[in-house]
């Protein structure tokens, strides 16, 4: 396997002019555009003939996290606005536990001038449909984390609210940063998938956002297998690589939650019938689950999965079903129904797919991870179809149009 830490991220270029950015979704979401590449050929479509275009037993595998309102604004007695960008609970550490905690808890936040806010407690009296309350924020005497990020402990009067409670009332969906605007009410839903039901992402799966009942129920009727997965999305999937070459980014860290059920019945659909994820976050859950397989079954796994494993000399010695068959081995051994653990792996050209047989994704920004992971599933064509897209009007990034790619294994 060749080491992909030597790939210069400027070959992952490509021009995207601001006006093909999709700023605002469809009105209707499954009527955007679909490109198909299958067989070496591109094909034009229109996203609700997705149940047309999947194959007979396909099992479509989404990411059932929903975003949360991360972002909350403060205002100092001085005028001074700090923005304060919630990343993921600290203390408790559980995801569930910090969203019911009731008078305090904690979070790995990104602090918007923090030049501004040198000492003492932000303040901010909110009203909720459960009672009035005043939120404070203070800083934790702890170091900054490596990604910019400061620990900042929450604390509110009304044991009545949940911290749910008051960022559903006061926080804001943090829409991407290529959007160039404000989140506005409607992102409240638009930003969300309609079958998101775990707290946690700081930012949407955004393949799914093109996913409507009606479509669910026409996947159903074509005998389309529908399961989930989760993967809390955190801020740094928007992170440029800004490194020359790919070994110079240091890949954020997600948490990942894959019931044991679904991974023992993912075990004997490999190799018998088209896996598809939907979305990138998705694929990482899916190849991750791979790669713990092995880490498990050599007594080496240890809660996170690290950037480069998959390029390990070692790191392709069982077969799919055996590495997945390991996970329920040691689930079961533990007593334990779900899989919890955290994934930094990258997957860039040269990556070996194991679970992953065909994708649903969108459009990707140019030098990103997520364009380095289509490369590697797709190869060279990714330029091919960019190119396609860009000359028939389709609109990228996170509101923008999808692509339903196949692509053989090596």
């Amino acid at each position: 396997m060749t080491d992909p830490r030597n790939i210069s991220i400027e070959e992952y270029n490509y021009p995207l002019p601001d006006e093909r950015i999709a700023k605002h979704p469809l009105a209707l979401r499954d009527t955007c555009k679909l490109l198909q590449f299958r067989n070496g050929a591109i094909t034009d479509h229109i996203f609700h003939e997705l149940p047309e275009l999947l194959p007979a037993g396909a099992m479509l595998v989404y990411n059932n996290t929903r975003v949360i309102n991360a972002r909350l604004r403060f205002t100092k007695s001085t005028g001074a606005a700090i923005e304060i960008f919630c990343l993921e609970p600290h203390s408790p550490a559980d995801y569930e536990q910090a969203f019911a905690s009731r008078k305090e808890c904690s979070w790995q936040c990104l602090v918007g001038n923090s030049k501004k806010w040198k000492e003492g407690c932000l303040e901010m009296n909110i009203e909720t449909p459960a009672g009035k309350t005043c939120l404070t924020a203070e800083r934790l005497p702890v170091p900054t984390a490596p990604d910019k990020s400061q620990s900042i402990r929450f604390a509110w009067d009304n044991p009545a609210l949940s911290f749910s409670d008051i960022i559903s009332a006061v926080g804001e969906i943090p829409i991407p940063p290529y959007l160039n605007r404000r989140s506005e009410e409607s992102d409240s839903t638009d930003y969300q998938t309609v079958y998101s039901h775990i707290d946690g992402s700081v930012a949407a799966p955004t393949a799914g956002l093109h996913f409507t009942p009606a479509l669910l129920e026409a996947l159903d009727d074509a005998g389309i297998e529908r399961r989930e997965v989760t993967l809390h999305v955190g801020a740094g999937t928007f992170r440029p690589v800004k490194a020359d070459t790919i070994g110079g980014h240091d890949m954020h860290s997600e948490f990942i939650a894959v019931d044991r059920d679904f991974i023992s019945d993912l075990a004997e659909c490999v190799g018998n019938r088209p896996v598809v994820a939907v979305g990138t976050t998705s694929v990482r859950t899916l190849e991750s689950l791979y790669h713990i397989g092995c880490m498990i079954a050599a007594g080496k796994w240890t809660g996170e999965l690290a950037q480069w494993t998959p390029y390990d000399a070692n790191s392709g010695a069982l077969s799919a079903r055996d590495s997945l068959q390991a996970i329920i081995k040691w689930l079961d051994e533990k007593g334990d129904s779900t899989l919890v653990g955290r994934t930094r792996i990258i997957i860039a050209p040269s990556y070996r797919y194991r679970i992953v047989d065909a994708m649903v994704t969108n459009f990707h920004q140019p030098q990103s991870t997520l364009l380095l992971l289509v490369s590697a599933f797709l190869g060279d064509a990714w330029r091919e179809i960019y190119t396609h897209a860009l000359d028939n009007g389709y609109r990228f990034l996170s509101y923008g149009d999808a692509c339903l790619f196949f692509a053989p294994r090596d």
